[in-house]
């Protein structure tokens, strides 16, 4: 595997990070977090139902699309612990798999723009392709625990207010696309250290510049 070239794992896992940004950063966003189901019995009366999110809160009626009750500034008075928790931990997650892809490319341009022409200045740089892919990977791997533990935690707080009050809550799709999201990263991670790890069979250690022959210092 000639690693000093552009390869499809790092273009595969470049894509599937994007993706995965963008699935918790969508996660982030959605006010499908948590639902709270009010049933009425009286028939001239219909059922609630309150959608949770990390930052709004909307209440609306059965077979209605409109919100009866936009809550706005709900991200500044969240009551339950987990949704409070994911506040700090998808935005941070965010921030630190756009780091890691931020690394990935500058890997890949790295490795797709290099001369051939050996330049003793780049030769002396701690920066290159593989030890960006390297340290992008254990980025990615940070960022996917840091979005999956609590996203999980969700679904486990759910049963506790369960069991605390009634059972009337349910966790919405926002958990599944923040989990799958997650999921992403992890396999992005993994393809990097598959790609690293093909690499490092290599006779240089490429985490290091690449060593000039003396005959080319003169």
């Amino acid at each position: 595997m000639g690693c000093r070239d552009v390869h499809a794992a790092t273009v595969l896992s470049f894509l599937c990070g994007i993706a995965s940004v963008a699935g918790l950063f969508a996660g982030t966003m959605l006010p499908n977090w948590r639902k709270l189901r009010l049933v009425t019995f009286n028939k001239n009366e219909k059922n609630l139902t309150v959608y949770t999110g990390l930052w709004v809160k909307c209440a609306r009626y059965d077979r209605s699309s409109d919100c009866l009750m936009y809550d706005t500034k709900w991200y500044s008075s969240v009551d339950q612990l987990d949704l409070r928790v994911l506040q700090f931990a998808l935005p941070l997650s965010i921030i630190i798999a756009m780091s890691a892809l931020l690394l990935c490319l500058i890997g890949m341009c790295n490795t797709a723009f290099r001369s051939t022409v050996p330049n003793i200045k780049l030769a002396k740089c701690l920066v290159n392709s593989a030890g960006c892919h390297l340290v992008a990977g254990l980025l990615f791997f940070f960022a996917g625990v840091v979005s999956l533990t609590p996203s999980i935690w969700v679904i486990f707080y759910n049963n506790h207010l369960n069991r605390k009050f009634e059972p009337v809550f349910s966790f919405d799709y926002a958990v599944y696309v923040t989990i799958a999201s997650s999921g992403g990263l992890f396999m992005t991670s993994l393809l990097l250290f598959l790609w690293y790890c093909a690499c490092k069979a290599l006779p240089s250690p490429f985490w290091q510049p690449p060593v000039l022959p003396h005959s080319q210092h003169a």
